[in-house]
């Protein structure tokens, strides 16, 4: 099987864009190309620790290679890499509201910005027990089935209801020319 070690060098000497950009880089220098990605790993987490924008860096890094791949699935033929990434924005977006509103008591734990990297990393880890399935199969999709009915009858209503007032908005010349409907 391997050491974590060798998984990490194997993956580094990969043919693509990171294997590749490495191989320059480590020809350039002289410095093995584990230890390069070493240190370049060693000073984001240094700097979610401690650096200014480590909520910028943090959100980035869960936002880039994921919407990356997600376009890929897109366009891709395969069903799975779709469901994939479709799990991890779901959980990306659960994450997102309840950090909203936690926000202001999370701010002041210390390396906060590394552990939510750490979480967001996880979720989109490449193994079938990331924390996108994980909390999609635990949590999210256990409430899904069992209220989705009653969401289902809100938005139903809430679609009828702006649809009606849309209609009423047109009729008394409210809106725009341009939004109402032709007859």
């Amino acid at each position: 099987m391997g050491t974590p070690q060798r998984h990490f060098e194997a993956y580094l000497a990969q043919p693509g864009w990171l294997g590749d950009a490495l191989g320059a880089l480590e020809t350039q220098t002289g410095v093995n190309r584990s230890y390069l990605a070493t240190g370049f790993l060693g000073f984001v987490g240094l700097y979610l620790m401690f650096g200014y924008g480590a909520s910028l860096i943090c959100n980035l890094i869960g936002f880039l290679y994921p919407a990356y791949v997600s376009i890929r699935a897109i366009e891709s033929p395969a069903k799975e890499d779709d469901t994939t990434w479709l799990t991890y924005w779901v959980v990306y977006g659960m994450f997102s509201v309840v950090e909203f509103f936690s926000d202001t008591f999370l701010y002041w734990f210390p390396f906060y910005y590394a552990g939510k990297c750490l979480f967001l990393l996880w979720c989109m880890a490449p193994f079938s027990w990331n924390g996108s399935q994980v909390l999609y199969r635990s949590l999210i999709r256990p409430w899904f089935l069992k209220h989705h009915q009653t969401v289902d009858s809100v938005l139903s209503d809430l679609t009828g209801r702006a649809a009606s007032v849309a209609s009423a908005a047109s009729r008394e010349g409210v809106l725009p020319r341009s939004l109402q409907a032709e007859d």
